[in-house]
């Protein structure tokens, strides 16, 4: 999962509920503390035992270039609520209510990311057609199901522990049997130590049970999205552990995408190098915005 570094919002930043026809989604909103917002808005989508408070270290950096971003829980994810429906937490219904987020924000066309398993979820977003977009990147995340061992195990012991039981009693028994040592043992501070627990707990069982069954089944649809016309980036970490480095270049090279390598970053750049990270985000929401200018 995601670790933030730091819980406190920065300036211009604020927590926000955004009604949808499909949900209300739990937000963290950012804005320029000074200026106004010139360029278009973006909305960033966690990976699966995330949220958004996966993206609190760009979004200062991110809103002080001239937009407005905003990153949000997925249904069902820590503050957003999410349907009963146990199928309404697979990729496509997610997808889709990430469109009807980007519908309700109004406004207009906006650039949209997502993140680790989010990277599966916005390209079914992508691929509805039910979104107005402006630019699609993919972070720290493949074209198919993940095929990392570890990752692998951790998703196959959630579903051993949680499918047969999905409840917030079984939910609490896996923190304490099998996250809650290696939360403690990596060093971490007592507030974020509070928070991973309590977002983990608030997350509903039957989506995480789901949810890990989508991220060791997705198919590859890189050549459907490569057949959009969207402008695209692939970023990640040098040293990513989800979803090999060479397996996500070849990605962006079949989607004729830009690509990003963020040295000494994992998994998560957004965590463990954001002011790059936020830079190169910048950096390509600004030229497909005024392609005139790139070079």
């Amino acid at each position: 999962m995601s670790t933030p570094r730091f819980l406190e919002l920065p300036p211009g930043v604020g927590r926000a509920d955004v009604v949808t026809d499909m949900g209300t989604f739990a937000a963290l909103r950012a804005l320029p503390t000074s200026g106004g917002c010139e360029h278009r808005p973006a909305v960033l989508v966690p990976g699966l035992t995330g949220s958004k408070e996966d993206f609190i270290g760009l979004l200062q950096t991110l809103a002080q270039a001239g937009r407005e971003v905003v990153a949000v829980d997925l249904p069902g994810q820590y503050e957003s609520p999410g349907p009963d429906d146990f199928d309404g937490y697979g990729t496509a219904w997610l997808g889709r209510s990430v469109a009807a987020l980007t519908v309700a924000l109004g406004g207009g066309p906006v650039h949209l990311l997502g993140h680790s398993y989010g990277g599966l979820v916005t390209r079914e977003t992508v691929l509805s057609g039910e979104a107005e977009l402006l630019s699609f990147t993919l972070m720290s995340s493949g074209p198919a199901a993940v095929p990392s061992q570890g990752r692998v195990d951790d998703a196959q012991r959630l579903i051993g522990y949680l499918g047969g039981d999905p409840t917030a009693e079984r939910l609490a028994e896996l923190w304490e049997r099998f996250l809650d040592a290696p939360a403690r043992s990596s060093g971490l501070a007592e507030d974020i130590l509070a928070f991973l627990r309590t977002r983990m707990l608030a997350n509903s069982p039957r989506g995480l049970v789901r949810m890990c069954e989508e991220i060791l089944s997705a198919g590859d649809r890189t050549a459907e999205l490569a057949a959009t016309d969207l402008p695209k980036m692939v970023l990640y970490g040098e040293n990513d552990d989800a979803w090999p480095p060479d397996l996500q270049a070849a990605m962006a090279d079949k989607l004729s995408a830009r690509k990003v390598v963020v040295p000494g970053a994992a998994h998560s750049p957004n965590v463990e190098a954001p002011e790059t990270t936020a830079s190169a985000l910048t950096r390509f929401w600004n030229t497909v915005e005024t392609p005139a200018r790139e070079g």
